[in-house]
């Protein structure tokens, strides 16, 4: 009778945590997806850093407790495991040109309007690119993915103070204040 007691428990337990990963997912998928289309700046390695996020964060979940899951921040908890997956697909290799929103090109009011903002955005990319990786990480995530400075220093596992230092110093960079990339 305990052991049965014992697995209903669990089989609750369990569908749970099947609620709250399906409700992740649909909250989470396409921020997950824009987020790795701005690290790896492919659509395709983009798709698949969505993926390995989604796959680690159910792996995880189902070794939680219901405590530990129902007190789960999501967002900058599935942050950090995207920043992870992106910095192991990608070591060694230098960052490629991205799209700053992740998306798809949206339709302009004309060519030159479009033409324009293809400049601009190119001209951001390629600054972006060119940063050192703490530096991208955290204007990205702060500025790209909205995240707060306390959401971005969790992910990022690093003090606030620090997150701030390096979107500042990244910012001044993208303004053309400095061209100093020395500090990597």
């Amino acid at each position: 009778m305990q052991r049965k007691r014992r697995w209903s428990c669990y089989v609750e337990e369990m569908e749970g945590v099947e609620r709250v990963f399906e409700r992740m997912v649909h909250e989470h998928q396409d921020r997950l997806y824009a987020l790795g289309y701005a690290l790896t700046g492919n659509r395709h390695d983009a798709e698949e850093v969505a993926q390995d996020t989604l796959l680690r964060a159910y792996r995880a979940l189902i070794t939680y407790s219901p405590e530990r899951v129902r007190e789960l921040k999501q967002r900058p908890w599935l942050h950090r495991i995207a920043i992870n997956v992106a910095r192991n697909r990608h070591r060694g290799l230098r960052p490629r040109l991205v799209e700053l929103n992740g998306s798809e090109q949206d339709a302009a009011p004309g060519p030159e309007a479009r033409a324009l903002r293809q400049a601009q955005l190119a001209d951001v990319t390629t600054a972006l690119a060119g940063l050192p990786a703490r530096h991208r990480e955290a204007v990205v995530l702060r500025y790209v993915q909205d995240l707060s400075y306390e959401e971005a220093a969790e992910v990022l596992g690093q003090p606030v103070g620090t997150v701030k230092s390096n979107v500042h110093r990244a910012l001044k960079v993208l303004r053309g204040e400095t061209h100093d990339s020395a500090d990597a």
